[in-house]
């Protein structure tokens, strides 16, 4: 008796702790994805998401960030095993992460920092009213502001859905 209810004790803990997987099933992990969401289909380059945004009529998330920064570190564990994140990510999303500034200053509407996530929508507008909590770093996102980025990823496909 002991065993069975041990044995499924163990069942219940290993599954809340998996990681999401597509529907269409588990993904060779993408090097682009810099452990941000290895099940994640990540654009390349700006361009390419741009295209793929218009493209596929979905919203582009644009994620900077530096491999030794602290701050960075700490979003990326939080945001790669957030599974309701990652899920709205794979459906919803196309999704870019950048450790270089880009040559579009739309995407540094209050300045060049990390990290810094921000919104875009398929007719290519900068969505400068979608931001965190900071009103220094308008676009910065730390390990507790998780809610918060969903509902700012919510928002944004909403927005769209009303736009179009």
């Amino acid at each position: 008796m002991f065993r069975a209810v041990f044995s499924v004790l163990l069942v219940l803990v290993a599954t809340s702790f998996a990681k999401y997987i597509p529907k269409t099933g588990k993904r060779v992990p993408q090097t682009l994805s810099r452990g941000w969401g290895d099940q994640l289909i990540w654009a390349q380059t700006y361009e390419e998401a741009l295209y793929w945004s218009r493209s596929r009529n979905k919203p582009l998330l644009v994620l900077f960030h530096l491999e030794d920064c602290p701050h960075s570190q700490a979003l990326k564990k939080v945001f790669s095993e957030n599974n309701e994140l990652q899920k709205i990510l794979d459906e919803d999303f196309i999704v870019l992460n950048l450790m270089y500034e880009t040559t579009d200053k739309h995407l540094s509407p209050d300045g060049q920092y990390v990290p810094r996530i921000i919104f875009v929508d398929p007719s290519m507008t900068v969505r400068a009213d979608i931001t965190g909590p900071y009103s220094n770093r308008m676009y910065a996102y730390e390990p507790g502001d998780i809610k918060l980025l969903i509902s700012n990823m919510q928002k944004a496909k909403k927005l769209l859905k009303s736009e179009l």
